[in-house]
């Protein structure tokens, strides 16, 4: 076991190498630089051989067992909508009462409420005052000290609350 917090990182950079070299390991780098050992789902479960029969299955269960067994997720949740595989899990964290950051550097609004930028439900995880201290616009903030992430991680090594 670990002695640094694990979070997992829900993202659909994987999906491109332009953003698997650009993006996505400045966003893995930015979480490691204050103390998370960092669960990259398309460098942790992604070695499994397409050709093979259920091949798809085994992916999405690896996914949803290291979801499981992080102490937080961390979800990239640009686009409108979001990424669903990223918004799947986010409702399993949500669910197994994990601690949720969501980060979001896409300008672009999709709500169906004032009060938030992404549809009502994402914010289901965070807290109903102060939710903005769990949101991040930038690669910066996710060392700001007066953020979430930064405040659970020196809170000591949280424990796992699935």
């Amino acid at each position: 076991m670990t002695s640094r917090p694990t979070v997992y990182l829900a993202n659909p950079y994987g999906f491109s190498q332009q953003l698997r070299a650009g993006p996505l390991r400045e966003l893995v780098a930015a979480l490691e630089a204050i103390g998370c050992e960092v669960w990259e789902p398309f460098e942790r479960n992604n070695q499994i051989d397409r050709t093979a029969d259920g091949w798809a299955h085994a992916i999405a269960r690896a996914d949803m067992r290291d979801v499981r067994d992080a102490d937080a997720l961390f979800a990239v949740v640009n686009g409108c909508p979001p990424d669903e595989g990223v918004m799947v899990e986010l409702g399993m964290a949500i669910a197994w009462n994990k601690p949720v950051f969501l980060f979001r550097d896409d300008f672009r609004r999709c709500t169906d409420c004032e009060a938030y930028p992404l549809n009502l439900m994402v914010f289901a995880g965070l807290p109903e005052t102060g939710w903005e201290a769990s949101w991040y616009e930038s690669l910066g903030e996710i060392a700001d000290p007066d953020k979430a992430l930064v405040r659970w991680l020196s809170a000591g090594t949280p424990g796992r609350a699935g």
